[in-house]
């Protein structure tokens, strides 16, 4: 059951095979969670870690007029609510999908991470790589274009997704919709429309109930102006991830 999270900290460093064995076993009990649910929510007090085992969801923050913000999209072995671990959590975690939901009682992490460090430091890696997806998000939103955004977040997926054996052939489950994808870069739903249009009229990409398949990587990459080091991945990203789809 904890095999997802193990792989997801071991993308940026090793662990020993007993450390591993810890992180199998951190996981207690799991629940599924439906397509649209609020797995964790803004104002949430500090209680259990929560991991993400199947499915995709995202993170996000709602404004008093029902405007909302995507923050980041969570994919199996991230973990959904590390913060709300020590404060309350400041923002929501919905489900694109349907999901598979882990819990890990506060008391086993905090022993866990107390007594081996390089677990501790596994964690407190996956978060610094939160905080690069974050600023890079930031970068797109305040200086790319919205051609650009879009084939930058679709990159970003398929490279995430790939690490994690999710990626086939350039193709791979993302169950977001257009409104989703507006909400995350900050665009009009008209605007995205547009854009994904054009991406399709270029023959980069196909993305249709759910499902993207990129068609010519190198050229996405140069629409996204995308570089992976940011994700701070071990090594390169699967090799089906770098080369053309078109080859």
């Amino acid at each position: 059951m904890g095999s997802r999270l193990n792989a997801n900290l071991q993308r940026f460093g090793a662990l020993s095979a007993a450390e591993a064995q810890a992180v199998d076993e951190l996981i207690g009990a799991s629940r599924l969670a439906a397509p649209g649910e609020d797995m964790a929510a803004e104002g949430d007090p500090a209680g259990p870690c929560r991991v993400l085992i199947e499915g995709q969801a995202f993170r996000h923050k709602t404004l008093p007029d029902g405007r909302r913000q995507i923050l980041a999209f969570l994919i199996p072995g991230d973990i959904i609510d590390l913060p709300g671990v020590f404060l309350n959590l400041d923002h929501s975690v919905t489900a694109l999908g349907a999901c598979e939901l882990g819990s890990i009682p506060r008391t086993r992490l905090d022993a866990l991470m107390q007594g081996a460090p390089a677990i501790s430091h596994a964690l407190w890696r996956t978060s610094q790589m939160e905080l690069a997806i974050a600023r890079e998000w930031m970068v797109g939103m305040g200086r790319r274009s919205a051609y650009s955004r879009i084939a930058h977040l679709f990159c970003e997926m398929i490279v995430r997704l790939g690490s994690v054996g999710l990626v086939s052939g350039y193709r791979c489950t993302f169950p977001v919709t257009q409104q989703h994808l507006s909400d995350a870069l900050g665009l009009s739903a008209v605007h995205t429309n547009r854009t994904l249009q054009a991406l399709r009229r270029e023959g980069l990409l196909s993305f249709q109930a759910g499902e993207l398949t990129v068609l010519d990587w190198p050229a996405l990459q140069e629409a996204g102006e995308f570089d992976h080091t940011y994700l701070h991945l071990a090594g390169r990203p699967p090799r089906q991830s770098l080369t053309s789809a078109r080859a």
